[in-house]
């Protein structure tokens, strides 16, 4: 099939049921060419069209926390005392380059995640 730009969201569903199905084809192949593409112009189109909002650290660390059953002694071996890890949950300090090393390291979270406050 030609594809072209996708401008409608019955375009964009075309595009993404004949994604799902060739999704496991093999490589070199024109059905690997079909798959490139579509990534592509599906991406184009959800950025167009959708935005994602920007991750606030607290709120990723009070769900992992909560996930994990943590409670706020929990982050003391990571953040520090129990004065620091109250601060740091309300937002009154900023999480420090070295917390947010800590953080990922624990979580398996990307620290850039701890780093960008919403």
């Amino acid at each position: 099939m030609n594809w072209k730009v996708l401008k409608t969201e019955q375009d964009y569903n075309k595009a993404s049921l004949r994604l799902m199905e060739i999704f496991h084809v093999e490589p070199n192949t024109p059905e690997f060419e079909e798959l490139d593409l579509l990534s592509i112009l599906i991406k184009d189109y959800d950025d167009r069209h959708y935005t994602i909002s920007e991750l606030n650290a607290l709120e990723v660390i009070k769900i992992k926390m909560q996930e994990m059953g943590m409670k706020n002694k929990d982050l003391e071996p990571i953040i520090g005392s129990k004065g620091h890890v109250s601060a740091i949950l309300s937002g009154k300090r900023e999480i420090t380059l070295k917390m947010a090393q800590k953080l990922k390291n624990y979580f398996g979270i990307p620290a850039e995640t701890f780093l960008h406050r919403a």
